[in-house]
């Protein structure tokens, strides 16, 4: 299901900057996995407290995820956009002048290490300090938004930082609604009972459950806000209570968790892809737990039916009962350093 422009109905000129805007995706991809999950592992290891590996049903879509918030998880909300956001949207993205990633703006943060050093330049993605700004910036709450520069498109830099999404959910809601055609109109068209279950539904949509805390809800709402443009838009979130770090672009949802495999599991694995146990441990495993090896699992959800476009795009009825999501894909990840070895396909969610 694809919201933004695709690449070949772009300029020759946009069609370069996607493809710029990916290469540096790819980049945060690693960043993001690595601070999220490898991170937070750590954090547990310095406390002398045993991890909560997140259980495997967990990740099935319409799951119920413990509301258990565990204060060593890496927590944040990341926007990266393609294209600048134009002033008109800060009615609903709040990004001004006083959350602008400036020194003195900076100075009103705790904490902040290392602020006499701070220039202007390290907020730029290409820079060597970027990843380190970033990383000291995610622990500050609300998002920290990724865009072109203004001044220098298409250079990316980190613009601002405590980013609020102050769309109504019942907003996103109707806007997606009005897109699958459940209701014409308005949200309320069809009754209370109704525009209930269709906000129910958004959150189904984005795989996260109804009563999700307050980052990977305005995460959703980001994600569908964002789908109004031409470009394309990614949201990371990494919450304290799922343990995961979830992931919502022009492709759809994914999700990323740690998890703990047996010997024979990571055997099998090394035969599948034809290499030796010790190459498999050095490139695919992020720690090991005793007799387990700990490593980065990825799912990739599809849409079914009742979730895309309805046929000639007719009105249709809401059935809460119906799924919107489906597993399409699962894989082991390699660690967030290597960049040799591809992920390997291993189903374990319904196994």
């Amino acid at each position: 299901m694809k919201f933004c422009k695709l690449r070949h109905a772009l300029s020759k000129e946009d069609r370069l900057r996607r493809s710029y805007y990916q290469v540096l995706r790819d980049d945060l991809d690693q960043f993001v996995l690595d601070y999220s999950l490898v991170g937070s592992y750590n954090n547990f290891l310095k406390l002398r407290t045993p991890y909560p590996f997140v259980e495997l049903r967990e990740l099935k879509p319409r799951a119920r995820i413990p509301s258990v918030e565990f204060e060593a998880q890496n927590s944040f909300l990341i926007i990266f956009c393609e294209d600048y956001i134009d002033k008109i949207h800060k009615k609903y993205i709040r990004f001004f002048d006083v959350n602008k990633t400036t020194k003195t703006n900076l100075l009103g943060l705790k904490d902040f290490p290392d602020l006499e050093n701070y220039n202007r330049n390290i907020k730029c993605f290409e820079s060597d300090g970027f990843f380190s700004l970033l990383k000291n910036l995610l622990p500050v709450d609300y998002a920290i938004l990724i865009q072109p520069n203004q001044r220098l498109k298409p250079q990316y830099a980190l613009t601002h930082f405590h980013v609020r999404v102050d769309w109504p959910i019942a907003d996103a809601s109707e806007d997606l609604a009005k897109f699958l055609r459940y209701i014409s109109k308005d949200l309320y068209e069809k009754g209370d009972c109704y525009a209930e279950n269709m906000q129910k539904k958004l959150f189904e949509y984005y795989g996260i459950p109804v009563l999700a805390g307050g980052r990977r809800t305005a995460a959703i709402v980001a994600a569908q806000y964002f789908r109004q443009l031409d470009s394309i838009t990614t949201v990371y979130v990494a919450s304290s209570e799922s343990r995961s770090l979830l992931r919502l672009d022009e492709k759809g949802v994914s999700k990323s968790v740690l998890v703990k495999l047996v010997v024979d599991q990571v055997k099998e694995l090394s035969q599948q892809i034809g290499i030796p146990q010790s190459t498999f441990t050095n490139n695919y495993v992020v720690a090991r737990q005793g007799k387990f090896y700990i490593c980065i699992f990825n799912v990739w959800y599809d849409y079914t039916s009742h979730a895309l476009p309805s046929e000639g795009g007719r009105l249709r009825e809401l059935n809460p009962d119906n799924n919107w999501l489906t597993v399409a894909e699962e894989h082991i990840l390699p660690k967030p350093s290597v960049s040799k070895y591809a992920p390997i396909p291993c189903k374990m969610v319904y196994t």
